[in-house]
């Protein structure tokens, strides 16, 4: 322990508000200064709590993931501390730690559910091993920064192997599936899955599988015939758009692999606003507030990860039910609200999931004038087909903003691999960002029209917003054209606080 770590809390919560005044907003400046002067204050106050750490980590649905698992854990009664702007980094966790620590360090939680960039994950795990480990997939993203996938499956089976208690992985994802290698299995680490139903794995193609374009035209009778077989007979949206496979209808090995892998929570179908789970061979279905179908893929991820900690809870906590007075309870450091979650059933989880709304900027809806605006994150090829593939244009005016800052990732040549054609018969009325001029022309190659173009960002969300009164808009935009959206946004109209800078 540093010499001057008892001052740690203060100095850094000094540096903190300095820092929002001179900034106007959160900022990872003083986890930067932290990690300076007090090297172990990230473990030792992590360490305090009962119930350890949960970390969350892949290419695409983190933020949303870890809203969710936090959200739902906070439903079934815990304190969860986690960092909850997407500020994904050591040191945005550190920062998110001096808002919540008391100047003698306590930190008042019983649980961590922190999201971890791809690489950073590597250099928390250095600090901190994790009680709980969730990889959700792993997607091209961010080229220059971490390279092929096959490097960024490396960096996150550092997670992996560094975990103490449960790794929860994607079964339909080869190289996350084949991270359970890596598990401490022998010291008794256990691994679960989330996976799909088969009737669905056509929504969701690996990064090898996404070799054919999305096919709109044949898109609501392949979801309707599809959703048909699933167990739960939950109609498809008719709005959803199936991101095909390939021609051959024949099963590929890794899916032969996955299927040989018994999933703790499967999804096995989706609808508007509607998902059915398969948790010990019981069919739960559900209402849920969260937008497009690739959340309700990140909802079976949330529950399985949940599942795993309750289940460690009643091992710990319901022996001390009986016979055991609330002083000795309280020496040794457990609450009754630590017992009351043990009891969680799956049912609670199922309805807690219910009610998780989006994370800020990942289907966000934020009204401006009777106009309902939301927002969608988009980062690489996967998550922007998705993102069309859930959002049908018609009836809506459509806007895309891309920026190439650090977190973004330099590389755009990713958006020559998403196909846009969806969009030909509504047309995109705004293009913004600073590469709106190479998006403009990646339309113009799948003949979308596009009504405006303005590197301005600010200016163009106001001109697009304030257009078409009462009528519903999509903005598709990458992180940090999300963030200043958001900005210029609040410009116009309420938005909610997000956390940033909490």
């Amino acid at each position: 322990m540093a010499w001057n770590s008892f001052a740690t809390p203060l100095i850094g919560k000094a540096v903190r508000a300095a820092s929002r005044l001179a900034h106007g907003g959160g900022s990872a400046f003083p986890g930067k200064i932290v990690e300076r002067i007090d090297p172990q204050f990230l473990a030792r106050t992590l360490q305090q709590l009962p119930l350890g750490v949960v970390l969350v980590s892949g290419t695409n649905g983190k933020t949303t993931t870890t809203r969710m698992v936090a959200s739902m854990l906070e439903s079934l009664g815990l304190k969860v501390f986690t960092n909850p702007t997407g500020s994904n980094f050591t040191r945005g966790v550190v920062s998110s730690l001096l808002a919540e620590v008391s100047l003698g360090g306590k930190l008042d939680a019983d649980i961590a559910v922190l999201e971890l960039d791809e690489a950073y994950a590597v250099h928390f795990v250095k600090q901190v091993q994790p009680d709980y480990c969730l990889l959700l997939n792993v997607m091209r993203d961010q080229l220059d920064r971490f390279g092929e996938i096959d490097n960024t499956a490396r960096l996150l089976s550092k997670a992996a192997e560094a975990t103490t208690g449960t790794v929860v992985l994607n079964r339909e994802d080869p190289r996350i599936a084949r991270l359970a290698d890596v598990a401490h299995t022998e010291d008794g680490v256990e691994v679960r899955y989330f996976g799909l139903d088969e009737s669905l794995r056509s929504f969701f193609p690996s990064d090898d599988d996404m070799r054919t374009t999305v096919d709109t035209a044949s898109s609501a009778d392949t979801a309707s015939s599809e959703s048909a077989e699933s167990s739960a007979n939950i109609e498809i949206d008719d709005a959803a758009v199936i991101a095909k496979t390939g021609e051959n209808a024949e099963k590929s090995e890794d899916a032969a692999i996955a299927e040989q892998l018994q999933a703790d929570v499967t999804l096995l179908a989706v609808g508007d606003h509607r998902a059915s789970f398969g948790i010990d061979g019981e069919t739960y279905e559900t209402g849920v507030r969260l937008e497009g179908v690739y959340n309700l893929y990140n909802a079976a991820a949330a529950l399985a990860v949940v599942r795993a900690v309750v289940a460690d809870a009643q091992a710990m906590f319901l022996p001390f039910e009986e016979n055991v007075t609330d002083e000795l309870l309280r020496q040794v450091g457990i609450s009754q609200r630590m017992i009351d979650f043990a009891h969680s059933t799956t049912q609670s989880m199922i309805d807690a999931a219910a009610e998780v709304t989006p994370a800020f900027g990942r289907g966000e809806v934020i009204d401006v004038n009777g106009s309902p605006v939301e927002l969608l994150l988009v980062k690489n090829p996967m998550g922007f087909r998705l993102s069309l593939a859930s959002f049908t244009p018609e009836g809506c005016d459509t806007m895309i903003a891309i920026n190439d800052e650090y977190a973004d990732g330099r590389d755009m040549s990713w958006l020559w691999d998403v196909d846009f054609s969806s969009l030909r018969g509504t047309g995109v009325g705004m293009v913004s960002g600073v590469r709106a001029w190479d998006m403009a022309l990646r339309l113009e190659y799948d003949q979308v029209p596009v009504n405006s173009v303005n590197t301005e960002l600010e200016e163009a969300v106001s001109t697009f917003v304030n257009a078409n009164p009462g009528t519903p808009k999509h903005i598709y935009c990458t992180y940090t054209a999300m963030l200043k959206t958001r900005a210029a946004l609040g410009k116009i109209t309420e938005v909610a606080d997000a956390g940033v800078g909490k």
